[in-house]
């Protein structure tokens, strides 16, 4: 009997031992609910100061001076993206927006508190334009970035497969400055599919360079022409028609060819 009534009380004891009967573990639930409340509620009250009409946005800020980018294209791609209030707005698909504007190479924007926006433009800067054997003529940017804008500017020319402008853009540059001593500058470089180079100087006279070689690389072939060019001139003014091709691709000389009547 003695037993039984042990059994009995263990029984009992280990039927009162229910989450009721835990005042640490009640504890410790209400804290939770509390804590996930709280959150709720500051997610409502967040979502509702966003939509209120308090914040709409007012101005658009323009912190970098464009030159190219005009006032009107700004204003309507503002007006068509930057939707919402000051809370809402997607800045992201704004900046996407505005960097697909003609001339804008790279776009940022930041929240001006308390009614605007804050608007930095990156423009390109054209240095040259690119036609490349296939597709449409563009331009050419001092990264060597090709890009579709209208200019009016007297840009020198640069033909190549597409892709190569960035390369074209380089000897484009070290073709500059290998003349410079002969007082010309190129006005056209083209690059063909078969990797031969052609430089056209701003006095008409056609350079055939050919191709890069290690033996006979195109450097050595402009600095020949430089340290020629006054002594050829010199010695066929007045004497042969007037230069219209120098074909450099003579690993020890040149040839003169007179222009014709339709090379300008």
């Amino acid at each position: 009997m003695a037993k039984r009534s042990t059994a009995n009380r263990r029984t009992d004891k280990d039927a009162g031992d229910g989450f009721w009967d835990r005042p640490v573990m009640m504890n410790l639930l209400a804290d939770l609910l509390f804590l996930i409340g709280g959150a709720l509620l500051a997610w409502s009250a967040a979502v509702a100061l966003q939509n209120l009409p308090a914040f709409p946005l007012q101005q658009v800020v323009v912190s970098t001076r464009v030159e190219q980018v005009s006032r009107a294209q700004i204003e309507h791609t503002a007006r068509t993206v930057l939707t919402g209030n000051f809370f809402t707005v997607n800045l992201d698909a704004s900046r996407a927006a505005f960097e697909r504007m003609p001339w804008v190479r790279s776009a940022s924007l930041r929240r001006l508190w308390p009614d605007g926006v804050e608007l930095s433009i990156e423009e390109h800067q054209a240095v040259a334009r690119w036609t490349p054997q296939e597709g449409e003529s563009r331009l050419v940017g001092v990264h060597g970035e090709v890009f579709a804008a209208s200019s009016e500017a007297a840009l020198p020319r640069l033909i190549g497969p597409e892709g190569s402008a960035p390369r074209v853009l380089e000897r484009f540059r070290a073709f500059s400055d290998a003349l410079a001593s002969t007082g010309r500058k190129p006005v056209l470089v083209h690059l063909s599919a078969r990797e031969a180079w052609q430089v056209k100087l701003d006095d008409g006279v056609v350079l055939e360079l050919g191709r890069d070689q290690p033996k006979h690389p195109l450097a050595e072939r402009l600095d020949r022409y430089a340290a020629n060019y006054a002594a050829a001139s010199a010695a066929v003014k007045g004497r042969l028609p007037t230069i219209g091709t120098v074909d450099m691709r003579y690993p020890n000389g040149f040839a003169l060819r007179p222009r014709t009547a339709g090379q300008s």
